[in-house]
């Protein structure tokens, strides 16, 4: 937990915890990386040399690891696809081997002579292209190392090795885009250290020393100053004698203020009935009386309507009754 700052050391948030323990993985994985590759080596009695710890720093280190461990992997397949490739030439050769010395101790008095005459007239008898055809017959066999060659085995030899180049071939554009992607972030942090130290937002001021020596001076002025103001506020405290607020007084002041706030409340509710009205008093009155003669015609009529309305549906009730 080397790499992490103070003020981390404290967390709070689940998130905040999770993203440190990731980040501490991390940084312990490069470490371990780092250790290994530089163990046994010169430099530095085989230890990592000092660096900035920053995430800028971790994620360039992941990817060259990544990187790493990539290219490690390709030339490991290589070398594997290399042995394999050997050992099918070393079993070829045995094989080959074995079988001239069983041909030797078959071959019989004058059977090179009769086979060298079979094998030249049969050789007279092929056309152009069968000579052609069993040229390259032969030599792709001598080149795959196959020693009783056929076309069916000499084509999925072919077939085989066109897969395994095809396979290098995809191991090495992954190592040339994993390539690019670090000199793309190499030119970037190069750029990024080169703001860093050319650029005005991140140097100190040229009067940060001053303003800290003012800055000290200050606090040790009004250091020296604070027991005067201590022993100021002690005597202040004994002259007037500050009231010590209990918890039933606090009690009583909340009361208070409640049904000051509830009596509040109440005046507003009253208050907002008279909404619309002038400020000016006379206004208000004739505004006032206009109301009032606007609620008794509004009666008036109610009750005219209601009289009107009874009056209508008497005589249906009557002849119901009839």
């Amino acid at each position: 937990m080397a790499h992490l700052a103070p003020s981390q050391t404290a967390i709070f948030s689940p998130s905040v915890a999770r993203a440190a323990a990731s980040t501490a993985k991390d940084w312990s994985y490069v470490d371990n990386w780092l250790q290994n590759k530089y163990a046994g080596s010169s430099f530095n009695r085989g230890k990592p040399p000092s660096f900035e710890r920053n995430p800028e720093t971790l994620k360039a280190l992941l990817a060259l690891a990544a990187a790493n461990e990539a290219a490690d992997e390709d030339r490991e397949q290589l070398a594997r696809f290399e042995e394999s490739a050997l050992d099918e030439v070393r079993a070829a050769e045995r094989h080959q081997e074995l079988k001239r010395k069983q041909a030797e101790e078959l071959v019989v008095p004058g059977g090179e002579a009769i086979v060298n005459d079979l094998l030249a007239a049969i050789r007279d008898g092929l056309t152009k292209e069968g000579k052609t055809a069993l040229d390259s017959m032969a030599a792709m066999a001598v080149e795959l190392g196959v020693a009783h060659a056929s076309p069916e085995a000499l084509g999925a030899k072919y077939v085989e090795l066109q897969g395994r180049a095809f396979e290098v071939d995809d191991a090495f554009e992954r190592v040339n885009l994993l390539q690019q992607y670090l000199v793309r972030e190499s030119a970037r942090m190069d750029a990024f250290i080169d703001e860093l130290q050319r650029g005005g937002a991140y140097q100190l001021k040229p009067d940060l020393a001053r303003q800290n020596l003012e800055l000290q001076r200050k606090i040790k002025s009004v250091a020296t100053g604070l027991p005067e103001l201590r022993q100021q506020i002690i005597a202040l405290e004994k002259s007037i004698g500050v009231p010590g607020l209990a918890v039933e007084e606090v009690r009583e002041d909340e009361e208070a203020y409640l049904e000051l706030l509830a009596r509040k409340k109440g005046l507003d509710a009253q208050v907002k009935a008279f909404a619309g009205l002038p400020p000016d008093i006379e206004a208000a009155r004739v505004g006032l009386d206009a109301l009032r003669t606007e609620l008794r015609d509004a009666t008036e009529q109610r009750d005219a309507n209601f009289e009107k309305l009874v009056e209508r549906e008497s005589p249906a009730k009557n002849r119901r009754k009839l």
